[in-house]
Order: C-alpha cells, then sequence, then structure tokens
C-alpha cells in the first residue's frame, strides 16, 4: 500500500511475501521513474536515510549499503593477490565501482549496466554512494546487456562481481542466474580469476530457496564455490553472496596473510571489513552446512 505524496502518513510498504511486510515511514519521495527497463523510486526515510528501489524492492539504503557493498567486494579483492583488471555486472548505485577502486591494483574496471536512465539517476541523486567513482579514469562505463558483453568480448578479467537485480520474474536480472551464463562467466575469466555475486536470501530451512539454487548451479561450473553471508539491516535478511574460483579459498587465508593485504592496499579505514570480519564470514554454523551439504 503506498499513500500518495505529502498525506501525513506515507509509507513505502516492502512486501516481502503473502506472510511479511515491512513498512518504511517516508520523509520525501526524491523521485519515481519508469526507465525502459524498470521502475525506479528514490525515498527519504528517517531510519535508514535514502533508499533505492527497484520494481517495489528495496536495493539499497544509506545507512547500510557500506555493509553490503564491502561484503560484496573486499572478500573476493583481498583473495585475489593482485586484481588488476575488474568487470562489474550491474551495480548501477557505483558503489560497488567505489569499492573496488579502493585497491591500488587495478588498473582498470569496466562496469556494464543495461539501464542507462537508471545509472544517471544515481549519477545525480546518490552522491554517497558513488563519491565520485564514475569520474575516474580507470573506469570504462559500458551500458549494455551483460549477456551480450560477456558473451562477445574479448578481454579477461582477474575478478568479475556480480551485482544486479535479484532473479525476480519478469524482471531484467533472471536470465543472469543461469548455468549457461555462469559458463559465459568463467570463460571471460582469467585462469586464477575468481567471480562473486549477491545470492539472495539465506533460509536455514527453505529446501528450494533461491539462495541455495544459486549456490548447486554455480557448483556446476566452478571447482571451488564458497557461500557466505551477512545481515543488511534494510533487506531485513541474511544476505547471501557466493565467490567462485578454479583456484582460490577465501576460508583459508590466515589473519596474517589477511592483515598483510589489508596493509598494502591501506583499507585499514573500511567501515566493516577487516580481517577478522573475514574470517567470521567463511565460518558456517552447522544449519547452514546442513543447509549446502546436498542437491
Amino acid at each position: 500500500m503506498k499513500q500518495k505524496k505529502g498525506t501525513v502518513h506515507d509509507w513505502f510498504v516492502d512486501a516481502e511475501s503473502e506472510y511479511r511486510q515491512i513498512r518504511h515511514r517516508v520523509k520525501r519521495r526524491v523521485l519515481a521513474a519508469k526507465t525502459g527497463i524498470q521502475t525506479v523510486e528514490l525515498i527519504d526515510t528517517n531510519h535508514l536515510g535514502r533508499m533505492v528501489v527497484l520494481d517495489d524492492k528495496i536495493q539499497s539504503a544509506e545507512a547500510d549499503e557500506f555493509i553490503y557493498h564491502e561484503a560484496l567486494v573486499h572478500p573476493t579483492m583481498i583473495t585475489h593477490p593482485r586484481p588488476e583488471n575488474v568487470l562489474i555486472l550491474g551495480g548501477g548505485e557505483g558503489a560497488t565501482l567505489r569499492e573496488v577502486l579502493r585497491h591500488p591494483y587495478v588498473i582498470r574496471v569496466v562496469m556494464v549496466d543495461i539501464d542507462k536512465e537508471f545509472v544517471r539517476f544515481c549519477q545525480r541523486y546518490l552522491d554517497s554512494w558513488h563519491r565520485g567513482s564514475f569520474k575516474n579514469p580507470a573506469v570504462e562505463l559500458v551500458f549494455d546487456d551483460a549477456v551480450r558483453y560477456v558473451k562477445e568480448t574479448k578481454q579477461r578479467f582477474d575478478v568479475i562481481l556480480g551485482d544486479i537485480s535479484d532473479p525476480v520474474e519478469k524482471g531484467p536480472g533472471w536470465k543472469l542466474y543461469t548455468k549457461e551464463f555462469y559458463a559465459l562467466v568463467r570463460n571471460v575469466l582469467k585462469k586464477n580469476g575468481i567471480f562473486v555475486t549477491h545470492a539472495t536470501e539465506v533460509s536455514y530451512t527453505a529446501k528450494q530457496s533461491l539462495s541455495r539454487k544459486i549456490y548447486f548451479t554455480l557448483n556446476k561450473i566452478f571447482p571451488r564455490v564458497n557461500l557466505y553471508y551477512e545481515y543488511i539491516p534494510s533487506f531485513s535478511a541474511l544476505w547471501s553472496f557466493i565467490m567462485c574460483s578454479g583456484r582460490y579459498n577465501p576460508a583459508r587465508l590466515t589473519t596474517h596473510i589477511l592483515e598483510k593485504r589489508i596493509k598494502e592496499r591501506k583499507l585499514g579505514g573500511l567501515a566493516y571489513y577487516d580481517a577478522e570480519t573475514h574470517r567470521r564470514l567463511f565460518t558456517m554454523p552447522k544449519c547452514v552446512k546442513k543447509y549446502l551439504s546436498s542437491p
């Protein structure tokens, strides 16, 4: 239920299912638009600051976006000993780009997003997300379908990050969670490259959950697959990420190696990620091990 702008009781309702809804009091509706790809809303709230809403689903919130974006980017970038060429799929807000550019080894970042209008909105209204990252000379911004891009590009990447919309029916992101797409991604990774994607909510009990399905799909393509997760307040959920490689195991990085790489790359000022957090992310409780034990 959404009431008209300016009414006393103006709420955004995040309808997760027929059984659960979360209401967010609206201070101001900054933008409501429909691009050629999706509906876009930017909403200012009291407790989460500005929120990005695509097709009625919260994608990011000012108060906690750093948790999501640091969790997506840094475990993979630190696991790779020297990430120089990076591909971002999606990431329209520019915050994934912001975090990638913190790593001094990076010499080139290609960011591919299908929705040019949305990215332009983000450049205009989400300064605290991108912090000028789009203007960095190392960045190549490509407006294209990610499937077409990875199918046609001749480039090879050290790290590929999937920061795309959830695989909802009729949404722009569903085809980017398939076995066929992940095979294309592996083809454009360098031999020692790493791919990471967010993978929706973790459920300890739902055998047919999307995160579990994505995990087992990736296991058909990559030799080494590691799921990890963190609680994202604006999502009201334990949100999963899956890192894939033919060589590296992030769970085996010692505290000494982690701290050394963090120091070398001058990442001590991050708000969320450090060596201790990295070790915790890849320590699974029994219920999650069981959740991932078999298809």
